[in-house]
């Protein structure tokens, strides 16, 4: 999935896919990515849109509400 960088303290990069409505987020520390299922396009525009914090819009809006899956 082809990701694009973000301006954030946490997150490298944020990638989504329409079709599956699949979330890859890669984050700073460590380089890990993880996918988060299901999450609607809203929810997407509205992370890479709440800048300078889209780490802290993560963590009130999508971790702990989508499944999610560790890819590297």
């Amino acid at each position: 999935m082809k990701r694009v960088p973000v301006t954030s303290t946490n997150l490298e990069s944020v990638g989504y896919d329409a079709a599956s409505r699949t979330l890859e987020i890669e984050f700073k520390n460590g380089r890990h990515v993880y996918q988060y299922f299901d999450v609607p396009p809203q929810i997407h525009s509205a992370l890479m849109a709440a800048q300078p914090h889209p780490g802290t819009f993560l963590a009130s809006n999508i971790k702990g509400r989508y499944r999610y899956a560790r890819v590297s």
